[in-house]
């Protein structure tokens, strides 16, 4: 049994919950961080000396902590081949492009756009540092959208760890009110994403709780 920590409504933990309901492993999951509080406990602070979410136990494992290192590992014990492949050619295309999207597309993102647009009053806002934010994130998804052209997944022909991590941003990216490039491909790919169970239940979550202002 998995053991959890992290708030629904971190993109963290959505990325790591969607991982989760793909692979279909029972868990529990405490909420914790912004409104819930909780990371600055010493217990808390026991388990991720850095007091983020999102944490994971698995049974008696040491508690695992920064994202992409618990994704990994999760796909390494219990995904399939085709999530996470044996072969290290192979694995390694789909680590570079989780890389690509965590690195480019999530942290472009997170900070530089919703921050800015959702959880920043409308007074502070600073709409031209938003606009070259979007211009400089819409340069890495015009690669997406070419490479989702020719392959109906991020790393290619079936759904991997990369689209875990490139994919748990784009309900944000076209939910909030933002100008957004046409990228047809990229869209098609989201709308595939929205039919997922696992990723209606765990990344297509309102957000109503983070907006400002």
């Amino acid at each position: 049994m998995l053991e959890i920590w992290g708030r629904k409504t971190s993109s963290n933990v959505q990325a790591l919950m969607w991982t989760v309901g793909e692979l279909g492993l029972a868990y529990i999951r405490h909420d914790a961080g912004h409104r819930f509080g909780g990371t600055d406990t010493a217990g808390f602070t026991a388990m991720n000396p850095n007091r983020t979410v999102p944490v994971l136990r698995d049974g008696t494992n040491p508690p695992l902590w920064e994202t992409g290192a618990i994704l990994r590992y999760l796909a390494a014990r219990y995904g399939n081949d085709g999530f996470w492949p044996s072969d290290l050619l192979a694995r390694t295309e789909v680590d570079r492009w989780a890389e690509w999207a965590k690195i480019n597309v999530a942290t472009g993102f997170t900070v530089p756009v919703f921050w800015r647009v959702v959880r920043t009053s409308p007074a502070d806002r600073d709409p031209a540092a938003t606009s070259a934010a979007l211009a400089a994130l819409e340069d890495k998804l015009t690669i997406a959208d070419r490479r989702l052209a020719e392959h109906p997944y991020l790393a290619g022909a079936g759904f991997t760890l990369a689209d875990i991590q490139f994919g748990h941003v784009l309900y944000r990216y076209f939910d909030i009110d933002i100008p957004r490039a046409d990228l047809p491909a990229l869209r098609r790919y989201y709308d595939r994403l929205t039919q997922r169970p696992a990723y209606r239940e765990h990344v297509m979550v309102p957000y109503q709780e983070l907006r400002v202002g």
